[in-house]
């Protein structure tokens, strides 16, 4: 069974959702830890109620963290720090990103602001990404994205829940991929 650590930063939807499909045989995986941003998050709260050790810190700490556990693959699941290099030596990094890339991304761009740029920007489509991690914010190559239209009345919240459907059903499948692709 491959190895799964998730790196999260907020409520931990993204990461019940790899949970579940784990736990659902998905696929052949199972999430081994939890890299939270900071202490109390809500994704570190799901953590502990399933049993999923939750790790909190940075630099070398994390680093060698991460390497103990030999993971097979990284999921970010809204995780809103940069990813030292060193964690990209390490395994494949996924991350899922609620928009279009290229376009609405890069530092800056998570959460409502997303929602709020796209709107502003008058397009008729929105959606989400799953993508690799590189060195930079939101360029790696993208794997797979699912479109969602914006309508005229739309809300960032509203925008937002459509887009959060829609990642939360594209991003087990692309872990399930992946792994299948890479035995």
């Amino acid at each position: 069974m491959k190895k799964i650590i998730v790196f999260a930063s907020g409520g931990g939807s993204n990461f019940e959702v790899l949970y579940r499909a784990a736990q659902n045989k998905v696929f052949d995986g199972e999430i081994v830890l939890l890299v939270a941003s900071k202490a109390g998050i809500g994704a570190a709260e799901k953590a502990a109620r399933f049993g999923i050790p939750v790790f909190v810190g940075h630099g070398a700490e994390l680093v060698a963290e991460v390497k103990k556990y030999k993971p097979d693959l990284i999921c970010l699941a809204g995780y809103l720090k940069k990813v030292p290099s060193e964690i990209l030596d390490i395994c494949a990094v996924m991350n899922i990103h609620p928009a279009l890339l290229p376009c609405f991304g890069g530092k800056g761009m998570y959460g409502h602001h997303v929602h709020e740029a796209v709107l502003k920007s008058g397009a008729e489509k929105s959606g989400a990404t799953v993508h690799f991690v590189d060195c930079e914010y939101d360029s790696g190559r993208i794997i797979k994205q699912e479109l969602v239209p914006v309508l005229p009345s739309d809300t960032p919240e509203t925008l937002a829940a459509r887009v959060l459907k829609v990642e939360h059903k594209i991003y087990p499948l692309c872990v399930k991929e992946f792994f299948e692709r890479f035995k």
